[in-house]
């Protein structure tokens, strides 16, 4: 009898009202899916923004030159990368120069051996605290490193913020910042130029020392002087003038040259913007190692005349680099 009643009666999950609700849902679920399908117009604001990142274009193409493109180029292997020591702002930077594997390795593959950070260059301590100077001062612009290499100075200012433009022409070096770039999440804040700074543009030779990628130089004689060596490798590189690439209007706060005696010939370059007047005129940092400078026919003298010439009067020696500004 209790089975019978069972059959008579309609079970309430088999009701109209039931399967009304049901097919309302399902509806609605399937509707939420297609529309969820589509790409939406404005991306989410916790969205990765790498694709956004690699679509900026640059403020600094010209006609002349275009921006280096990391992800066209082929990538660089191995890897070697680190945190700095001691900086304030901290950032890191990848390797180019290997040294003897494994015989004698570089210093920072031991340090980091050894749970190290790498050593700190002292010039992006130089940089971090100048551009903080100028920050505090409320003055804004960019930072321009002429002669990269693998990017110390360049990270040190993108890791405060600032926009940078950075000259570097061999090409593993060029890899090795976009390592940087990579891991220092500053795509949006650099632009890369794979090229020597020059007076004109064109082409010139440019000499790499085998297994040392740091003093590679336009002299030949400059390339060998820090590191005994009889093997090179000559070059073309593309060379560009300072002026060509920076507009006139964009603020610059900070020059950075070390281009292993070829400081002159990158200065000529940049004769309007040297030529700014006081306030606006950017801080000048370069190498003045006479011994570099004389192997591509130049001087610290002749520099210094030059300066002066476009109004830097105000130049004091910090080892073998020079600080010159047209402020007192």
């Amino acid at each position: 009898m209790a089975n019978a009643w069972r059959r008579e009666k309609q079970p309430q999950f088999l009701s109209s009202r039931f399967l009304l609700l049901l097919f309302s849902s399902s509806l609605l679920l399937l509707i939420f899916y297609f529309v969820s399908l589509r790409p939406s117009s404005t991306p989410s604001p916790d969205a990765p923004t790498v694709t956004t990142t690699l679509a900026t274009k640059s403020r600094f193409s010209s006609p002349a030159i275009s921006p280096f493109d990391c992800f066209a180029s082929p990538q660089a292997h191995p890897v070697i990368a680190n945190v700095v020591e001691g900086v304030k702002y901290p950032f890191l930077y990848s390797l180019s120069d290997f040294g003897s594997l494994p015989d004698k390795p570089h210093k920072n593959i031991v340090r980091t051996l050894k749970g190290k950070a790498f050593r700190r260059p002292d010039i992006s301590v130089t940089v971090q605290e100048l551009l903080e100077r100028f920050r505090s001062e409320g003055r804004d612009g960019i930072f321009v490193d002429v002669g990269a290499n693998v990017g110390m100075a360049s990270f040190a200012a993108a890791a405060m913020g600032f926009r940078v433009l950075a000259f570097e022409p061999v090409f593993e070096n060029l890899q090795r910042i976009c390592d940087g770039i990579w891991m220092n999440r500053v795509g949006e804040l650099m632009d890369l130029f794979a090229a020597a700074a020059s007076d004109r543009a064109g082409n010139i030779t440019f000499h790499k020392l085998v297994g040392r990628l740091d003093n590679s130089a336009v002299s030949s004689a400059g390339a060998k002087l820090a590191f005994k060596s009889n093997e090179e490798i000559e070059l073309q590189v593309r060379s560009i003038p300072l002026d060509e690439v920076i507009p006139e209007s964009e603020p610059v706060l900070l020059i950075k040259i070390d281009v292993q005696g070829w400081e002159h010939h990158v200065l000529k370059g940049a004769v309007k913007l040297l030529s700014r007047e006081a306030g606006k005129a950017p801080y000048l940092i370069y190498e003045e190692d006479e011994r570099l400078l004389q192997a591509s026919n130049s001087s610290s003298k002749g520099i210094r005349e030059f300066l002066h010439s476009v109004g830097y009067r105000h130049c004091t020696q910090h080892g073998t680099d020079a600080h010159c500004t047209k402020n007192g």
